[in-house]
């Protein structure tokens, strides 16, 4: 199948898509298992867990101010804004996204279902009151009751939210293309929407650098630049 086929598919409309952390890489953010990934030199479970957030709290402020710190000044790439043009068109419904950086939503998609969070806010451990993440940079206790603050993503001991797994899995049943962008399909339930899709009757196509565990059941696959195969995709989409 070619590029042109794959466009022909997405013009038809109903098209749901899987971000991972690949897609956000060419607006300059680490992914997590690459040869310079986020995780290479430290251990998740230590750091990004619920356990180092009661147990370890000076490095875990550490780590999430770092990642905090990190996203001042990313722009949305190509790719986020070739997403959100489809959406305007009619032609995509969703993102299902991993990533925590929302730069989806900063392109100017709407219908973002965040399985993991996201960056941009966090909370008191105690009161939940909701805040900008600036403030963690400042400060890790709540104003309002001096409880520990933390970001608003979903730790590794914590179960995902609720109403974006409902949403992605009621998206990936019903959607006629689902692509997945930049995800190395190794984390549940992410890595169970492609398949949800595929036995739903959708076609499956992947873009990602490197292998995952559900090429076989793509109807295609592409093993290259992300940004650069969106942008090839959406001339033909936009010239239909």
């Amino acid at each position: 199948m070619s590029l042109s086929d794959i466009a022909e598919k997405i013009a038809d409309g109903n098209l749901v898509v899987l971000s991972g952390a690949g897609m956000s890489t060419a607006s300059g953010l680490p992914d997590f298992r690459g040869k310079d990934g986020l995780w290479k030199h430290k251990d998740p479970r230590l750091l990004a867990s619920i356990s180092a957030m009661e147990n370890n709290r000076g490095e875990f402020v550490e780590f999430y101010r770092h990642r905090i710190n990190m996203l001042e000044g990313v722009s949305p790439n190509r790719g986020h804004l070739i997403l959100a043009g489809w959406e305007r068109a009619g032609l995509l419904r969703g993102i299902i996204t991993q990533n925590v950086d929302g730069l989806h939503q900063a392109a100017g998609s709407r219908e973002v279902h965040e399985l993991h969070g996201n960056l941009k806010q966090v909370r008191c451990a105690k009161c939940r009151a909701p805040y900008g993440s600036d403030l963690f940079l400042e400060r890790d206790d709540c104003p309002a009751c001096g409880g520990p603050l933390r970001p608003g993503v979903v730790l590794f001991g914590e179960y995902l939210p609720e109403g974006p797994m409902d949403l992605a899995e009621e998206l990936s049943g019903t959607a006629s293309s689902f692509l997945v962008l930049g995800s190395s399909l190794e984390v549940s339930p992410a890595n169970a929407y492609p398949m949800i899709a595929k036995r739903s009757g959708a076609d499956l196509f992947i873009i990602n650098m490197t292998p995952t565990q559900l090429d076989y059941m793509a109807d295609e696959v592409i093993h290259a630049d992300i940004v650069e195969t969106l942008e090839e995709i959406d001339k033909s989409v936009t010239s239909g």
